[in-house]
């Protein structure tokens, strides 16, 4: 496992450093990270090997004495009844002007980009991009979002340029 999850967080670093005509992503004006730490429900992503056949999955992010964050990713492989599993991780602010732009680290030396795009006023959901445009999250305080809120999200999403055909709603139990 930690082979594959090697050779994956290369794969987005390259993909990162990868030169396209399409602007940069946008993100947010402004995250309170007071108001952003604590539990995420993966709503939805667009999927790869590492999140492939998970379900129940949940992003947790506490700070640590050193200004870091703790980033746990808490989920169960393949059922609602399987074992529940996690990956500890280390997150950073990068911009600390906006606090809208973290490096995220499971595996040393490789950093990965985090960047929130998009944020519910009220801090019930959250949209994570990666510059490549090949990775998205939706997040949310709980394990569903209404259909219109998601179908926000997803134009909101085409309009930086996210093939959005490609996000595929995450298993998550009924609340």
């Amino acid at each position: 496992m930690p082979r594959t999850l090697l050779l994956v967080l290369a794969g987005c670093l390259l993909t990162g450093c990868a030169t396209t005509a399409r602007p940069p992503l946008k993100t947010v004006a402004r995250v309170d990270l007071d108001r952003y730490l604590g539990d995420w429900y993966v709503i939805a992503n667009i999927p790869y090997l590492l999140e492939n056949g998970k379900v129940a999955t949940l992003d947790r992010y506490a700070r640590r004495p050193d200004g870091k964050m703790d980033n746990i990713f808490i989920f169960r492989k393949g059922s609602f009844d399987a074992p529940e599993q996690q990956w500890r991780g280390i997150s950073w602010v990068h911009n600390r002007e906006t606090n809208a732009e973290w490096r995220v680290q499971f595996i040393w030396p490789f950093r990965v980009p985090y960047l929130v795009i998009d944020l519910d006023p009220d801090y019930r959901w959250a949209v994570i991009g990666h510059p490549s445009r090949n990775y998205l999250w939706v997040l949310a305080r709980g394990r569903s979002l209404p259909d219109d809120v998601f179908a926000g999200i997803l134009g909101r999403a085409a309009d930086q340029g996210y093939d959005v055909s490609r996000v595929a709603k995450v298993p998550q139990p009924r609340e």
